[in-house]
Parts: structure tokens; sequence; C-alpha cells
């Protein structure tokens, strides 16, 4: 899957002589199943995911705050509205790309 996003955000804040961004994976037991967000982090702000992803497309979700933080960033506004859910159960690690 191309990181489209992610690339955008980290080549901006090389521009922008900012810190490189962070992604923290977080999950959430729905059930029998778990869903999966990511929460991008770029100079210490959190810029969530819109939505929650299966297991297998956890990089989707990855593109998604990437693309929030991009637009936030960038003073633009995501193609639909942001919220934030609070996840009950976090991955321990966190990921840079």
């Amino acid at each position: 899957m191309a990181q489209y996003w992610q690339n955008r955000l980290k080549d901006h804040c090389t521009t922008a002589r900012l810190e490189q961004p962070t992604w923290q994976d977080v999950s959430d037991r729905r059930g029998g199943r778990t869903a999966w967000s990511s929460i991008a982090v770029v100079q210490g702000r959190a810029y969530s995911a819109r939505f929650w992803y299966d297991g297998a497309y956890v990089e989707q979700a990855r593109e998604d705050a990437a693309e929030i933080a991009y637009l936030a960033i960038c003073g633009n506004q995501p193609s639909s509205p942001t919220t934030t859910t609070a996840a009950t159960t976090y991955y321990a690690g966190s990921y840079t790309a």
C-alpha cells in the first residue's frame, strides 16, 4: 500500500523544520474482534485517525492519521469530519515510518 499521506507529512515536517512524525497504534476490543486505529504525533500534538480498522489494515489507519495531521498543520480541512473516540486498550509500542 502506498504511504502517500505519511510521506507528505514527513516531507512537510522536514521542510518546515518540525520533528518527524511518529505513530501510535491503538486497539479496542469489540466482541470477539479487535479494532485498530492510529494516532500521528507531530511536535507533541496528537492527530487521531477518523476510523477504526481490522487488524489487517493498520497501515490504512496510519495513512488516515497522517492525512488528518497534514491537513491540520497546513491549514486545510479533512475530507470528512474528524471525531476522536478513546480506545479502551492501547497497544504498547509506537511506530515510526
